[in-house]
């Protein structure tokens, strides 16, 4: 037999109580970084959710299957690693408290310990039929008018002045504050504010140019270890992560030309699957004919690369940038014919590369067309670090295309640190992805049936064929940051408990009551350090919410099946934005954290039994 052990719900809080602790030490804007230290030696500093919780070395199966919850709702939405754990530990133990208090809970059960994980899987299951059932409406009338809706012009504004519309970097600045702390948020905002700016298309909605950004990633930015974080920078054009094969030549020629290679200069002897027979039947002539056959291919293969630089020569192409290895021989003739050879360049590269120049790949350049002829500005070597890359800029993008190119450059004083940074940029794209994804339980329904290929290119449609009634509100709406969220909804919850606080409803009133308990635990710990500073910030937004007579106005546009996307208002100046000193969070992040922190606590209930199975390594 193999051995067994019980759960209760005092073991699953307790499990998460200890990955609580963990992530509380990072918490908030007074919380520090972590520092691990590998049995390798190698320290880890960090402040960021997702890499504490993966460094940690978790045995319990519980404790691995939160974590996955975690990290899934992290890559969906960049955000809300540590705010995932804290509220999920409040509302296990406000579920806790409610079923031990249930009545008479364990008259059908063998002990107490049965009948209360019963009532909790209960109220679990209840608290997600809730979110899915009636949280759309609480979340329109008490949340939603209290945002604000970013339009494309933010970005544009941001560009002229950071002072006529800060809410695109206050936005990012209370990411990275979250992520990074406070030294390097300001830094990394505003690099992250300004690549956005140039690649932002203007006349497209920005969820299509923020794709473009998070899918070309990799050839857009360039880590670079040993230097200071102050020493990132944005650079025009594109860095092609190789360096030149044929040397560079020193020349001033305008336009510099160039093309895409995905075949060979130099002809291959042999392809996959074929056999080169060289000589003849007649033994006595078959070491001349051998010899001569030699030659023949040798002088073939010769002439084909010499009319393949002449051609390149003849169209005045001084580059070639090559997706594979080139032989040695053409890399000479190409130096001789001063045309410089980039080889190995990357596939996500390449398609950079194309997209902004305009031109398709050739397989041979014996059939080039000027059509398929890039023109750059200079084609240069750039040394950053200890690394030689090619640096390009393209020519005449104004009258192909509306944007900037520009490449950012993330310096960092070690591999680790760097790569912190990175994934940091990286999720600050993915989450400005999904503040403009539309709110509501069917948005969130189908995005989460979307695999994670499928979901960066299908959100957009989603914005697009869900209707008003089906969305909550329109994409790209942010509220103060704070805990200003949590308050929102939870006085919103305990309004809406009041009004179904009947005998009939005492369900609807438990969990309304255990989730509006549950979000007060995030701006509690957010001014852990000031309890004084909590209850000034929670006494400024209750007299806010009284001065706001929208209720009546939403609930009849509501019922009238209207104006959902009107919940928001617009942004037209600083001022307008309640309490935007705390910065700025998406709504649509916030509420995807909510629905998945639900699920997540009745999928841990539904656990009540560990099998306990020894597994010895085979090699």
């Amino acid at each position: 037999m193999l051995p067994v052990e019980r759960l209760h719900l005092d073991h699953v809080l307790q499990t998460v109580s200890v990955l609580e602790s963990v992530v509380l030490r990072s918490f908030g804007p007074e919380g520090g970084q972590m520092l691990f230290i590998r049995d390798t030696g190698q320290a880890m500093l960090s402040r960021s959710g997702t890499k504490i919780l993966t460094a940690l070395r978790l045995e319990h199966p519980l404790a691995r299957m939160v974590v996955e919850c975690v990290l899934k709702h992290s890559a969906a939405t960049g955000d809300g690693s540590k705010t995932f754990i804290l509220l999920l530990a409040s509302l296990l133990r406000m579920i806790h408290t409610t079923a031990c208090k249930v009545p008479n809970v364990s008259h059908m059960y063998n002990s107490r310990e049965a009948a209360v994980a019963s009532t909790a899987r209960r109220l679990a299951k209840k608290l997600v039929a809730f979110a899915f059932e009636e949280l759309d409406d609480i979340f329109a009338m008490g949340v939603a008018p209290y945002g604000c809706c970013l339009s494309q012009e933010d970005y544009i504004l941001t560009a002229q002045s950071q002072t006529n519309n800060p809410c695109v970097q206050k936005l990012l600045a209370t990411f990275f504050h979250s992520r990074l702390g406070g030294t390097h948020s300001d830094l990394f905002s505003h690099l992250t504010s300004e690549m956005l700016i140039n690649w932002i298309v203007r006349g497209e909605h920005p969820s299509k140019s923020l794709h473009f950004i998070y899918d070309n990633l990799p050839a857009l930015h360039t880590p670079v270890s040993g230097f200071s974080i102050s020493c990132s920078r944005l650079i025009e054009g594109q860095v092609i992560h190789r360096d030149f094969a044929a040397p560079c030549p020193q020349s001033d020629q305008q336009p510099v030309k160039a093309v895409i290679l995905t075949g060979f200069l130099h002809p291959e002897v042999l392809c996959a699957g074929e056999v080169l027979q060289l000589g003849c039947e007649d033994n006595g002539t078959e070491n001349s004919s051998w010899k001569q056959s030699i030659m023949q291919y040798s002088t073939w293969a010769e002439s084909s690369l010499e009319c393949a630089i002449a051609r390149l020569r003849s169209l005045g192409v001084s580059v070639i940038l090559s997706a594979v290895k080139q032989s040695a021989a053409a890399l000479a003739l190409a130096a001789q014919a001063e045309i410089c050879i980039v080889e190995c360049i990357s596939e996500d590269e390449l398609f950079l590369f194309g997209h902004l120049s305009g031109v398709s790949p050739v397989t041979d350049c014996r059939m080039i067309k000027p059509d398929d002829i890039a023109l750059l500005t200079f084609c240069r070597p750039i040394l950053l670090g200890s690394q030689r890359y090619v640096h390009v800029a393209f020519q005449d993008l104004d009258k192909r295309l509306i944007i900037k190119p520009c490449s950012l450059i993330i310096c960092g004083a070690g591999e680790g640190q760097t790569d912190q940074y990175v994934c940091a940029f990286r999720d600050a794209i993915r989450m400005q992805l999904s503040t403009w994804r539309p709110i509501g339980t069917a948005a969130s329904k189908q995005t989460s049936q979307l695999s994670k290929s499928e979901s960066l290119h299908a959100e957009d449609q989603i914005c697009k064929s869900l209707s008003f009634q089906q969305s909550l509100m329109g994409p790209g709406c942010v509220v103060p940051a704070g805990g200003t969220f949590e308050l929102l909804l939870h006085h919103a919850l305990l309004q809406h408990g009041r009004s179904v606080s009947g005998k009939a409803d005492v369900d609807r009133f438990a969990v309304s009551q255990i989730l509006a308990n549950a979000l007060l635990s995030i701006p509690k710990n957010i001014y852990s350090h000031s309890s004084r500073r909590f209850l000034e910030t929670q006494t400024r937004l209750m007299g806010f919410i009284n001065k706001q007579k929208h209720n009546t106005n939403l609930e009849q546009n509501l019922e009238e099946g209207i104006g959902n996307q009107h919940c928001c208002r617009e942004i037209n100046t600083p001022s307008e934005v309640f309490m935007l000193d705390l910065g700025l969070e998406s709504l649509s992040c916030k509420y995807q954290l909510l629905l998945a922190v639900l699920q997540c606590v009745s999928n841990l209930l539904q656990v009540d039994t560990l099998l306990h199975i020894n597994t010895t390594s085979h090699t």
